[in-house]
């Protein structure tokens, strides 16, 4: 065996000694909360019932969102056939944009959105585009990997500020000189499920004339009243925001966005590698986005909203009254449909994971470097389509795993 392929075999099995190493899934069937899945090392198919989907309001397989898709293909064809910038982009991508720049209107003047084929390519384009030689990051400890790695491929200084941390972050802008400052955090965080202080880190930008640039994956379709996400959930507007939603989790389809003032979005047009230099997502895709925000601002995303954080709170009051008194599992503070059960230990949180899964149930078990060491846990994520009887079984599930007196009543 070559000497290349017995260091990466080395490495992969002191993952495994670890209970670090990642294995993947085959899911057989369309997203939706019970799932025909074939496991790592299985041949057979298993019926499951997941909770580790991002599918929040349940819109993954929708028949409306379904039939725009194709829609789309049959009347753009099934690929975009170049860049945005060489013929790649479509009537059906601009009006995507020119939509959501609409829906950010309130929030950020003069706004206009850029479509990207992920919300991973979004946040590089934003970092290394606007982290200049002359700027300085300003980067949340528990930022997502795509933010960390953006922030690593542009030219400023990275300096991290601790967790949720105003008064910190406050003292560091104080000390830079930079003419360019660029504050960066999710703002829904994907491990944990709390979300930012996102008016303190605005109030920030404007008293140390910075950017803040917010990643709302897990906000954007879920959070505010017609599910704008973070910045309408709290009534937040300056030209100062660069707000990156994710269109694959609650919006059900796939790729992201940036919305920014216009000379922000011309500047990354002109500047954003990762734009500028890949083959447009296929056109049916924009095509069925706007299906999905017209369903996601109407009524049945109000009451799909609505179902979804009746989940969530019967999940937290289930979970509470089975947690175990020795503190060995704990349930940090979460308002939305991300619910992590934080467990410590790695081993622990594979074994919780394997007995759920002997239970028909998957949830993901999630272990560093993912999260910080002694913080492994089970990430619960809920679904609109996720049932109060499915949540109970989930429960129930739990009580066993966690060896908790608590059982679901009769």
């Amino acid at each position: 065996m070559p000497r290349l392929l017995e260091l990466l075999q080395d490495e992969i099995m002191a993952l495994d000694a670890k209970s670090l190493r990642r294995r993947r899934q085959i899911a057989e069937t369309a997203c939706a909360p019970e799932q025909s899945l074939t496991l790592a090392g299985a041949t057979a198919q298993r019926t499951m019932l997941g909770f580790s989907s991002n599918d929040y309001l349940g819109l993954a397989a929708h028949p409306a969102l379904a039939a725009a898709l194709a829609e789309g293909a049959a009347r753009y064809g099934t690929g975009s056939g170049g860049s945005h910038l060489i013929l790649g982009h479509s009537r059906a991508h601009a009006e995507l944009e020119e939509r959501l720049a609409d829906w950010m209107g309130p929030h950020i003047p003069e706004a206009q959105s850029l479509f990207f084929c992920t919300g991973y390519m979004a946040n590089l384009a934003v970092l290394s585009a606007l982290g200049g030689a002359e700027a300085v990051i300003f980067s949340e400890s528990l930022n997502h990997a795509s933010l960390i790695d953006g922030a690593r491929l542009a030219k400023a200084r990275v300096e991290r500020y601790p967790h949720c941390d105003v008064a910190a972050l406050d003292a560091q802008l104080g000390a830079c000189d930079a003419p360019v400052k660029l504050i960066v955090s999710d703002a829904v965080f994907s491990m944990d499920g709390n979300i930012a202080p996102v008016a303190e880190l605005l109030a920030l930008a404007e008293r140390h004339d910075a950017w803040l640039v917010l990643d709302d994956a897990h906000g954007f379709g879920v959070l505010g009243a017609t599910g704008r996400g973070v910045l309408q959930a709290m009534g937040l507007r300056s030209e100062r925001l660069v707000l990156i939603g994710t269109l694959g989790k609650a919006a059900g389809v796939s790729g992201a966005f940036v919305a920014a003032h216009r000379t922000v979005v011309d500047y990354l047009v002109q500047r954003a590698r990762p734009y500028i230099f890949t083959t447009a997502a296929p056109p049916a895709i924009a095509h069925a986005l706007l299906a999905s925000l017209a369903l996601i601002e109407g009524e049945e995303g109000k009451v799909r909203r609505a179902h979804l954080q009746a989940r969530i709170g019967q999940l937290r009051r289930g979970l509470e009254a089975i947690l175990p008194p020795d503190g060995s599992a704990w349930l940090p503070d979460s308002p939305t449909a991300i619910q992590p059960l934080i467990v410590g230990d790695n081993a622990r949180a594979m074994q919780t994971m394997a007995q759920l899964d002997a239970h028909g149930l998957r949830v993901g078990a999630i272990r560093p470097p993912t999260v910080p060491a002694g913080t492994a846990r089970l990430r619960i994520t809920l679904s609109a389509s996720h049932s109060e009887a499915d949540v109970a079984r989930l429960l129930d599930a739990l009580g066993d795993a966690l060896e908790a007196p608590w059982k679901k009543a009769a």
